[in-house]
């Protein structure tokens, strides 16, 4: 199965001069952990809640002044639509990360999530294992 079977497709965005009050808000809202942050067009970095938790919040900052451009994660770790669901349960375990931003030609298609990939059946023991390998991680430091 590839991703793009699995993606969503109508994904919450935001720039690089949204604050993140707005961005947490917008997360809040959404029920989400991640917005994608696009700059003209194309995929410039992605903002987690973790972003926002150790980058402003624990670091005294003003949410309200402080954009998504200070303490997104830039370069974010990608797939295209046409990537194998099992690479990519691989790589989100490979890369401790659970979310993987989908770009085709460029351009942000869709979002696949660690949990897209647990809802297929045949993806459930990939998934587990990406889960597995990401809060083993986290739970070192």
């Amino acid at each position: 199965m590839l991703i793009r079977d699995l993606m969503t497709t109508n994904v919450l965005t935001c720039n690089e001069s949204t604050t993140i009050t707005e961005v947490a808000k917008q997360m809040s809202s959404q029920n989400v952990g991640s917005v994608p942050v696009v700059s003209g067009g194309k995929l410039s970095g992605i903002i987690t809640d973790r972003d926002i938790v150790t980058k402003c919040i624990a670091t005294g900052s003003d949410s309200h002044s402080m954009t998504v451009s200070s303490c997104m994660t830039k370069n974010p770790v990608t797939v295209s639509s046409d990537t194998d669901a099992h690479d990519a349960a691989r790589m989100m375990a490979t890369k401790q990360i659970r979310r993987l931003p989908v770009v085709d030609n460029g351009k942000l298609v869709g979002i696949c999530a660690l949990g897209d990939l647990a809802v297929v059946d045949i993806h459930v023991d990939e998934a587990g294992e990406a889960l597995s390998g990401i809060s083993e991680q986290t739970q070192l430091h």
